[in-house]
């Protein structure tokens, strides 16, 4: 898988393949951002993708959605995996009380779902990552863009 690419998938299964498959790379390729801003409507995927990617960094770990514990930390070598919503984030002082900043300066991978609610926040490069749903006829059919990005709001 190379960055700034499109996929589609039709399933959950495909869509946690995928994140199996950035997983991969990431473990081969350390010169790629350890932070993955997830965009994408409720219910679009992002937790499979999630979940498709930690089989590969932290396989034993069972992953729910943070959404109310805000993180999931999933210990693994070589990395550890941080898995963070951010849908009831509301300021700079939410990510402070999570502990948020601290995580990034651990030597783990970060997996972030609702980024979009915290662009002053993002690193300075990550693969930001965007499922949508694509096809009003197939409600399973989602677009997958990972792509590597800058954050601007710097």
């Amino acid at each position: 898988m190379k960055q700034n690419e499109i996929f589609f998938t039709s399933n959950t299964s495909e869509t946690e393949a995928l994140g199996q498959a950035l997983a991969n790379q990431m473990l081969c390729d350390p010169t790629l951002p350890p932070f993955i801003a997830l965009y994408g409507d409720l219910g679009v995927g992002k937790t499979a993708f999630v979940r498709g990617f930690a089989s590969v960094i932290a396989p034993d770990s069972a992953v729910r959605s943070p959404t109310f514990a805000l993180v999931n930390e999933y210990r693994a070598k070589p990395r550890s995996l941080f898995h963070f919503d951010m849908y009831r984030i509301d300021s700079e002082d939410d990510l402070y009380s999570i502990g948020f900043y601290d995580y990034l300066d651990r030597a783990g991978i970060c997996l972030v779902e609702w980024s979009e609610k915290i662009p002053y926040a993002l690193p300075d490069e990550f693969l930001r990552v965007t499922i949508e749903k694509n096809d009003p006829s197939d409600p399973n059919r989602r677009k997958i863009t990972v792509e590597t990005a800058v954050n601007e709001d710097l």
